[in-house]
């Protein structure tokens, strides 16, 4: 029987395709055993073969070596920023305050310590997700859509997933009126790792800013004094003294690091050869226009404009930031994710090709499935990584200032959870 061959090319078999296609994807996405294997199995398949095939000296986990360090260091009284090659190789970049989140896994074997340890940031993670007020299946695709980038975080040993979580959590908590313990996530984050303070970006839909306000302050208070419980207070108060500088010798190694400088200014000077880039020039328009992006007030109560806003957040704290490596991405895939499940229906093809060009580069442009002479020759030497996520972060912008979330396909719960 012949078949003919203009019918196996031509219109009407493409969009039998692409209906197949989309009736996959959404039985795919009702089918929560299989996102959750995807999404914990693959972390701890990253961790675990690093365990297997190496040990603390051969640091194939030397992250968790510098954090249980934290931990160690500050029991006894040693300082946290120094150089111990005897243990582990690069620094230690985090303040006091994570000791106290290390610590459960700090007294545990380091193999099982480490483990347990990315299990942990997996699930936090997860729990934030499905925490979002979303459909359940809009939950699992972004978690479907973030597991290589979960991956990625995992096989490095990287704090970010942690770190993505306090954000959502602070958003979360925000829109539930827990201003409170809103608070407590951010101080937490901004504690552990800097990044976590973007989460006052949400301080405008804060329905109660006196008891946001409030509730800051006192988890500062409370998250200064508690690590002295297991050192002294002027041991804490020198730590902090000595943070800063730290900072800023990390940030001026990240500006010629091979690896490091993953940012849109590090895309910048890379690509333009462009030494000594004032990162001001960048980030100062920047800002600008996301807090321009935030002056829709009648939309300040509007979910889908709020959904936006943690998105743009989640995707500015990464691009912007001269730290910025690529396991670092997982934060800025998580805003990517959040933005494209929220689209209007159907969703436009701009929309499917930026999130395919992101997807493409900024989850997978650090893997094997981007070929090896394009990844290294030009993916990582120019931080083309961070290309896609400004794009959608642009994009972002502009829909939060043009957009009528009125007219828009709820893809919410009708009621958090």
């Amino acid at each position: 029987m012949l078949i003919n061959s203009k019918y196996i090319i031509g219109p009407h078999f493409v969009f039998s395709l692409f209906n197949s296609a989309m009736f996959q994807l959404k039985s795919l996405l009702n089918n929560k055993p299989f996102i959750l294997t995807l999404w914990f199995g693959l972390s701890l398949f990253a961790i675990v073969k690093g365990v297997l095939i190496g040990d603390a000296t051969t640091h194939n986990y030397n992250n968790y070596i510098i954090y249980k360090h934290n931990y160690l260091n500050l029991i006894h009284l040693h300082s946290l920023f120094g150089p111990q090659p005897e243990y582990y190789f690069d620094l230690n970049h985090y303040g006091p305050v994570f000791a106290l989140v290390i610590a459960p896994f700090a007294w545990l074997p380091d193999k099982i310590g480490v483990i347990l340890w990315v299990f942990f940031n997996a699930w936090i993670l997860y729990k934030a997700i499905m925490m979002l007020p979303l459909k359940q299946s809009a939950c699992l695709a972004i978690l479907l859509i973030n597991a290589n980038s979960m991956m990625g975080s995992s096989g490095n040993v990287e704090v970010n997933p942690l770190i993505t979580a306090l954000i959502i959590f602070s958003f979360i908590f925000i829109r539930r009126q827990q201003d409170f313990w809103a608070a407590l996530a951010i101080i937490l984050g901004t504690a552990i790792k800097l990044y976590g303070i973007v989460g006052l970006a949400f301080f405008f839909f804060s329905d109660n800013k006196v008891k946001l306000i409030l509730s800051l302050l006192f988890w500062s208070a409370v998250l200064f004094v508690l690590p002295m419980l297991i050192s002294s207070p002027g041991y804490i108060i020198q730590t902090y003294h000595d943070w800063y500088p730290d900072l800023q010798l990390k940030n001026a190694a990240n500006l010629v690091s091979t690896r490091g400088y993953v940012c849109v200014m590090g895309m910048i000077s890379k690509i333009f050869h462009y030494k000594n880039l004032p990162n001001i020039v960048v980030l100062l328009p920047a800002l600008v226009l996301f807090l321009v992006s935030l002056t829709r007030l009648k939309y300040w109560r509007n979910l889908q404009y709020q959904l936006l806003t943690l998105a743009s957040v989640l995707i500015f704290t990464v691009i912007y930031s001269s730290g910025s490596e690529p396991p670092t991405y997982i934060i800025a895939f998580i805003g990517v994710g959040i933005w494209f499940i929220n689209q209007s229906r159907p969703i436009a093809a701009f929309n499917w090709s930026l999130f395919i060009f992101a997807l493409l580069i900024s989850s997978f442009g650090n893997s094997d499935v981007i070929p090896r002479p394009i990844r290294i020759n030009y993916i990582l030497p120019y931080a083309l990584i961070a290309l896609p996520c400004f794009l959608v972060w642009l994009k972002i912008a502009y829909e939060m200032l043009t957009r009528k979330f009125e007219n828009d396909e709820v893809v919410v719960r009708t009621k958090l959870q």
